[in-house]
This record gives structure tokens, C-alpha cells and sequence, in this order.
């Protein structure tokens, strides 16, 4: 073939010989038809976007099989205790208050799946998956892996007020709800001190947190010095160390529905806090108001908080080691990695509840396994260094 040849100014010809073919396209393409090859970007690109499928395909199984897990691990939880019910009765139980089937099955049976586990066992599913989401928002909001749900005071001021109420005698409803209206306290006037401070808005939340915190932890320990001995000081610390023993169905209706009202907003916002998970320039500098969303973002978390610790007393490291688990499965975007913290969440405190209340005769708190099992995989998460949180 001819070659065109510029040197120097000089245009010249010669005769190149002829190039082997590449493949069998291009050996059956006739002479002088060009052979079409897919440019390296394109090529890039196609290979990306497989692999976004892929992995798009791995997380929604991932989802799914958590989503089995929890509805199994329920019906399960309810035949489970010291009065053991087949799991074929549980089913055909819960099936009748649906629809109408023949009962074949003892009125006990009945009596203690519906009135005496069901509670528990949402309670359970509801309490584990807002300290979830709440510990995995408040983690990409402070841009920090070491973040709980308690980080902003709100465990330390529901201690405060279920104590208070417990040395007024008051009944258990009433603890619930001085539990409530002081770890909402205890967040106002977290948030309220870090607006007054100059400098990075995060920095100023966590330190106002911290000092909050101190501050009620010791107007809890005056509350212990306070008690009477004897009924009193036994009661306030049983419930500092949680348990889902005493929740009853009427309790669970009206705490379900600030967790509830809580969870949704933050699924549905939980896009805006990858972005917030950038940085304050990055959020702004993409026309987030990074105010109202750290405002938003730290009232559903701190009202499912509340909510959660105030029928079910201290249950520590749920929020803080299940959003870590949930990075290991699918990454650090918020977007999959909320409804997957909920999940975890539920079905990991409804399986460590299961545990409490048949592996000794005496129930033990939850409170404490969650610290025995939680403490333990932290340290090896800090140990290995796996974070991926951002």
C-alpha cells in the first residue's frame, strides 16, 4: 500500500507491504473496508457499567435475605421460651387473626403467643432497627465511626428523667414519659450550646454533647445516692440496663409511632446525608442547606432514640457496631445502607433477646449481652481497621 510521507517540508511516497490481518473480522471484511473497533472508552464504560449492575444485584440479595431473615427470626422468636409453641401453631395463630380458621390449638397457646410475646418480639424488631439507623445517620452526619446514638446526650437525659420518676413513685407510664421529655431535653440543650459556639457546627455538637452528658450522668448518680435502698436504687438500675420484658402492646402503639414517624423521614433522606457525609464546603457547594439538614437529621434520630430507650430502658452498642456490620455487606452508601441497618438491627437485637430469656432461668438484662457482644467485634473492628464509613 502507499504511505504518505512529510519531512522537512517534502512531501514523499514508497510502498509499505501489506499488514497481516489482526483477526477473522478483518479477514473476511473486504479490501479497503474499514473494520469498526470500539473505542477504549467505550469499552471502559460498558465494563463500569457491568460492574455497577453487579454489585447494584449483590446489595439487593444482600436486602432480601435480611428481609427473610427478620420475618423468620420473628415467627420463630414466638415459639421460642419456657413454654415452647410448634412453629406450624404460631403460624396457624397468627393466621386466624387474619382470617377465619377452626382453632386446634390450646387457649394457652393463643394466650402466650399473641399477649405475651408479641410485644416483646415487635418491640424488639422496632427498638433494634431505630438505634440502627439512628447510630448509622449520626455517623455519616459527624463524618466519625466512633458515633452512637447517645452521642448528643440523649441516653444520659432519658436516664435522668426514668430516674426521677422512679424516686416519685411514679407509675410505669409515667416513667416512660419523663424517660422521653428529658432526652429530648438533654438533645435541645445539646444543640442549643453548640449554636452559641463559633467554629465547625460538628465539632461544637459533639463537644456540647459530651458536656451535656457529664452533666446528666452526674445528676443521675445524685438520683442513685438518693434512692431508697430497698425498691427504689433496684428498680433505676435495672432499667439502666434494659430490658424488653415489661413492654406491653398499649406501651408499644404509642412509642411506635414517633420510631416509625422517625425511620421513614430519615429512608427518605438518607440520599442527602451521603452528601453531608462529604464535607460542609462539598454539601454547600452543591446548594444543600446544611443546616435544616443537620437540624432534620438530628431530630428523627434523637426522637427514635428517645423513643426506643424509653420503654426498653439502656441498650448500648446496637447503634454503634450494627452500621458497621452493614458497611461490611454493602458499602458506605447511605442510600442502601439505612434500610439494611434497620433490618440488622431488628433481627440482631430479636435474636440476642431470644437468648436472654432462655439461656438461664432468670432473665437476664439485654443490656448486658449487647455490651458483652458489641464491646468484643469493636475491638476487632478497631483491630483491623475496617471502617469504611466514607
Amino acid at each position: 500500500m502507499l504511505a504518505l510521507r512529510v519531512r522537512a517540508g517534502v512531501v514523499s511516497w514508497r510502498l509499505s507491504p501489506a499488514r497481516a490481518p489482526r483477526d477473522s473480522a478483518s479477514e473476511s471484511a473486504p479490501t479497503g473496508t474499514p473494520v469498526a473497533e470500539a473505542p477504549a472508552g467505550t469499552v471502559a464504560k460498558s465494563q463500569a457499567e457491568t460492574a455497577k449492575k453487579g454489585r447494584g444485584a449483590h446489595k439487593t440479595s444482600i436486602g432480601f435475605l435480611l428481609l427473610i431473615l427478620t420475618v423468620v427470626s420473628a415467627v420463630a422468636s414466638l415459639g421460642i421460651g419456657r413454654y415452647p409453641v410448634p412453629i406450624e401453631e404460631v403460624v396457624k395463630i397468627l393466621l386466624s387473626k387474619i382470617i377465619s380458621i377452626p382453632q386446634t390449638w390450646p387457649a394457652i397457646d393463643n394466650t402466650v403467643v399473641i399477649e405475651i410475646r408479641l410485644p416483646r418480639i415487635l418491640a424488639a424488631l422496632l427498638v433494634g432497627g431505630s438505634l440502627s439507623i439512628a447510630g448509622a445517620s449520626f455517623q455519616g452526619l459527624f463524618r466519625n465511626p466512633l458515633v452512637s446514638p447517645d452521642i448528643l446526650g440523649v441516653a444520659a437525659g432519658a436516664s435522668v428523667g426514668a430516674a426521677l420518676a422512679i424516686l416519685l413513685s411514679e407509675p410505669n407510664v409515667m416513667i416512660q414519659v419523663w424517660a422521653f421529655c428529658f432526652a429530648m431535653l438533654a438533645v435541645g440543650l445539646t444543640y442549643f450550646i453548640s449554636r452559641q459556639v463559633q467554629g465547625n457546627p460538628t465539632l461544637s455538637l459533639i463537644l456540647a454533647g459530651i458536656a451535656i452528658e457529664s452533666l446528666f450522668m452526674a445528676i443521675l448518680s445524685l438520683s442513685e445516692y438518693m434512692a431508697n435502698p430497698q425498691n427504689q436504687l433496684p428498680t433505676i438500675i435495672y432499667w439502666l440496663m434494659g430490658s424488653l420484658s415489661a413492654v406491653t402492646m398499649g406501651e408499644l402503639r404509642v412509642a411506635a409511632v414517633p420510631m416509625l414517624g422517625g425511620v421513614a423521614i430519615l429512608l427518605l433522606i438518607r440520599w442527602r446525608i451521603n452528601v453531608v457525609a462529604m464535607g460542609e464546603e462539598e454539601a454547600m457547594a452543591l446548594g444543600v442547606n446544611t443546616n435544616r439538614l443537620r437540624a432534620v437529621i438530628i431530630i428523627c434520630s434523637t426522637v427514635v432514640t428517645a423513643a426506643a430507650v424509653c420503654i426498653t430502658g439502656m441498650i448500648g452498642w446496637v447503634g454503634l457496631v450494627i452500621p458497621h456490620i452493614g458497611r461490611m455487606l454493602v458499602g458506605p452508601n447511605h442510600k442502601v445502607l439505612l434500610p439494611v441497618s434497620v433490618l440488622l438491627g431488628a433481627s440482631y437485637l430479636l435474636i440476642i433477646d431470644d437468648i436472654v430469656r432462655t439461656a438461664a432461668p432468670e432473665e437476664i438484662p439485654i443490656g448486658i449481652l449487647t455490651a458483652i457482644i458489641g464491646a468484643p467485634f469493636f475491638l476487632y473492628l478497631l483491630r483491623k481497621g475496617r471502617w469504611g464509613w466514607a
